[in-house]
Parts: C-alpha cells; sequence; structure tokens
C-alpha cells in the first residue's frame, strides 16, 4: 500500500481584488496523506495554527451551514466589543469565499478578496477581526463549517450589502448564476457608506 503525501501544511496570504496582499486574510492548506483506503489530514492543530498566525486564538464555537446552489451569506460581521474571528472551510461542494477588509486605518480598508473553497481543495481561510465576510454557493449543495473565538451577539451583529456599488465584489466569476438567493436580513442590509456614516465599523 503506496502512501502519498499531497502536501505538507502550507499558508498563503490572499490578494485583493485589484491584486494588492490582504496579509491578515491567510489561506491554510492542511496537510494531506493519501492512499488506496482514502485519506487523512488534520483539519485543525492549535499549535501549528498558532505558529501560522504568530499569536494564540481560542475558539468557542463551531458552526455548520448547509446551503443549496446559488445561496449567498453575507456579509455579515459583529462589532467591538464581540468580533469574531472565523477560521473557514468548505466539506461538501464548493464556495466562493469573501472578506472585505472595514478597519477604517487599513491601509487596504474598502478592499475585499475572494478565493474558492471546496471539498475536493481542502484550503481554508483565516478571517480576523475588521473584516466582513460572505459567501455563495457553487456547488447543488454546500456545506461549510467554521470555528469562531467569541459567540454570537445578536445586539453587536451587522450586514453590508453584498451587491455594493462601492466595494463592486465579483460575486460570479466561478459561476454563471446572475442573481442569488438571500435571507431577508441580508437582502436589507445596509450599503457600506451607511454603514460607515452610522459608525458601524472598526
Amino acid at each position: 500500500m503506496k502512501l502519498i503525501l499531497i502536501r505538507e501544511m502550507d499558508f498563503s496570504y490572499l490578494k485583493s481584488n485589484e491584486g494588492i496582499t490582504l496579509e491578515d486574510l491567510i489561506i491554510i492548506e492542511p496537510n494531506v496523506v493519501e492512499d488506496d483506503r482514502g485519506y487523512f489530514m488534520e483539519s485543525w492543530n492549535q499549535k501549528k495554527f498558532n505558529e501560522i498566525l504568530g499569536q494564540s486564538i481560542n475558539f468557542c464555537q463551531d458552526n455548520h451551514s448547509r446551503s443549496i446552489y446559488g445561496v449567498l451569506r453575507g456579509l455579515h460581521y459583529q462589532l467591538n466589543p464581540f468580533p469574531q474571528e472565523k477560521l473557514v472551510r468548505c466539506t461538501k461542494g464548493s464556495i466562493f469565499d469573501v472578506a472585505v477588509d472595514i478597519r477604517r486605518n487599513s491601509p487596504t480598508y474598502g478592499y475585499w478578496g475572494g478565493i474558492k473553497l471546496s471539498a475536493k481543495n481542502k484550503k481554508q481561510l483565516w478571517i480576523p477581526k475588521g473584516f466582513a465576510h460572505g459567501f455563495l454557493t457553487l456547488s447543488k449543495i454546500a456545506e461549510v463549517q467554521y470555528k469562531v473565538n467569541s459567540f454570537w451577539n445578536k445586539k453587536y451583529e451587522r450586514s453590508i450589502r453584498w451587491d455594493d456599488e462601492n466595494l463592486r465584489i465579483d460575486w460570479f466569476k466561478e459561476t454563471s448564476l446572475e442573481k442569488p438567493l438571500l435571507s431577508a436580513k441580508d437582502a436589507r442590509a445596509a450599503n457600506f457608506k451607511q454603514a460607515e456614516n452610522s459608525g458601524d465599523i472598526f
């Protein structure tokens, strides 16, 4: 029986829509060992993860969503003092995962980055506080699992419109879809300028 090490754990930084490196958004590729029975991987290793980030992160909750083709969830975030940082992966199907920098003092404020996450590529995306997050389902069914380091807080949760004219997110670069399926909450989300003017950003 031949064991094949597909890759060692690796990481890289997500690039923005304009090719600018978003150094706080980290793409993580876990170790994968495969043979004729299937494969094995560490989907989470706190020691290695902390080494990549250069800090200690304590997750308190795992979330799991299931979505049909065309569902778009986002753009979501929580304000201080309860911001959520997320480690996102897709365990069935595929999604286009997006994060937007909403930190006023950041050199990449207002920039967004997107990446295809899938059960096949097994990539994960680390999204720190100060970013709004959303994803579009590309497959018939997609299951997304993500760790968070702060509990959900209704009072501090916020949303930004998926189709904000200032952000100009290219959601459909990986699909022929033209209009997503939205929740009622996401359909009435504020635009980026409204969030900015009301102080609902970092």
